[in-house]
């Protein structure tokens, strides 16, 4: 090696046979490190005693369902919890009652682990990432730092589906517009759990100002229809499916979830609780009481109507993963609860905000410093778990005490959502002025 090759490799950035490796193998190497960084996810989850609490509800309700009894009077497990999902996921949930609890732990964990390098993997692809290396590479990679996220580590904590339900809306909207079967993913969302159904509120929001602009074009009223109306529509139709399939079904449970569970928001927990990380949570623990009433109302209004119009213009101005995650922040901070492991859209955020950064240039500029430094911010509120630094006792309402610091740190993932909407809007503003 002459003189001049050793300075080169010697030098900063210069070539090194690790180096060259990981050029040549990127994705045996992020194979490799997602391997590794689950395994000890796995390892600490089951030194921690985890219960996975929520999947033995799903167990309890595909047994219920499954030997005809009432789904809405059970109650599973010793911690008195009720059955608050639409009868279609209990229906969903029957194979769970095929395996036995040991082992339907096992596969739960494995394929929420599966389902998180999915979520990566269409967070990615909806921001237009990666560009130099396998996209299975970034997503194995990216998704090895983000399982130790609070909501992702909630999540498999409790054995929930909200990284399925992440998945199903994600497949739809990283699909070509003009896929005809865009849509049955949020509309299967929304059947298991109905969040999800604002995706399609949100997309037919946008394609009607779509028809409209075209009419005033002059397109006429046959260009007027667009795929954003059809896929909105595709979506209903597929949670009306999931609605018939179950009053087939389950006739009783049907009628009795749609007159009066739907209705019944006390069900699901109390309110004012640190793991509620909706905007009614956290007024609930501003104003100290079990119930902020027209004040939440109020708040959720503007919010849902400033988060919808948002997500719209975002679509509208081509910047579709803008979109998609403002309108699932909007759904979180709008829903009575948002327990801290509805959050997992967290993980698309701060995809998106570290690809913002990165096509801002080097950490060096302007520009990319404060998109950089946002995303750091961001990825450490995600994972600092500071929401449980708090005094936080179920049943106790320790919370109606808090302190202000004590309420900010137990109020994080809304403060976190609503800055994402605010710089939604600051960007949707920018594309409006540039030429």
């Amino acid at each position: 090696m002459s003189a001049l090759e050793l300075e080169r490799s010697a030098a900063p950035g210069g070539r090194t046979p690790l180096r060259d490796f990981v050029r040549r193998r990127p994705l045996l190497m992020a194979a490799v490190g997602c391997a590794v960084s689950f395994a000890a996810f796995w390892i600490v989850q089951r030194l921690a005693h985890v219960t996975m609490i929520d999947l033995m509800v799903y167990r309890a309700e595909g047994w219920t369902a499954r030997n005809g009894e009432d789904l809405y009077d059970m109650v599973a497990t010793s911690a008195n919890l009720p059955n608050t999902y639409p009868p279609f996921a209990a229906l969903l949930f029957t194979p769970l009652t095929l395996v036995g609890v040991p082992e339907m732990r096992t596969l739960a964990t494995l394929g929420n682990l599966l389902l998180l390098v999915a979520v990566v993997h269409l967070g990615l692809r909806l921001a237009g990432r990666p560009r130099r290396i396998p996209p299975l590479a970034a997503a194995l990679a990216v998704a090895a730092v983000l399982v130790w996220c609070e909501p992702v580590w909630t999540t498999l904590r409790y054995g929930q589906i909200n990284l399925l339900l992440a998945v199903l809306v994600l497949w739809d909207l990283t699909r070509k517009d003009t896929n005809r079967w865009a849509g049955v993913g949020i509309g299967l969302a929304a059947g298991i759990k109905l969040t999800p159904a604002l995706f399609a509120v949100f997309l037919a929001l946008a394609g009607l100002v779509r028809g409209w602009q075209r009419l005033r074009a002059g397109s006429g009223p046959r260009g007027a229809w667009n795929p954003w109306l059809r896929q909105a529509a595709v979506a209903c139709l597929t949670f009306l499916g999931t609605a018939l399939l179950s009053a087939l079904v389950l006739p009783h449970d049907s009628r009795r979830f749609w007159t009066e569970i739907i209705f019944a928001a006390d069900r699901v927990g109390e309110v004012e609780i640190t793991a509620n990380q909706s905007l009614r949570g956290a007024l609930a623990r501003l104003l100290h009481t079990h119930d902020p009433g027209l004040w939440w109302l109020a708040a959720a209004a503007i919010v849902a109507v400033l988060g919808l119009a948002l997500a719209a213009g975002a679509l509208l101005r081509g910047r579709r993963a803008w979109a998609a995650v403002a309108c699932a922040v909007t759904a979180l901070l709008v829903s009575p609860i948002s327990w801290s492991h509805h959050w997992v859209w967290g993980v698309p955020m701060l995809i998106l905000l570290g690809s913002e950064a990165m096509a801002r240039g080097s950490f060096g500029s302007r520009s990319g410093k404060r998109w950089w430094a946002g995303t750091l911010a961001m990825g450490l509120l995600f994972c600092s778990y500071a929401l449980w630094f708090v005094p936080h006792r179920y049943h106790h309402h320790e919370e109606l005490h808090q302190n202000g610091g004590q309420m900010l740190l137990s109020g994080i993932y809304p403060i976190a959502g609503l800055a994402f909407l605010a710089l939604t809007a600051v960007l949707l503003r920018r594309d409006r002025t540039t030429p």
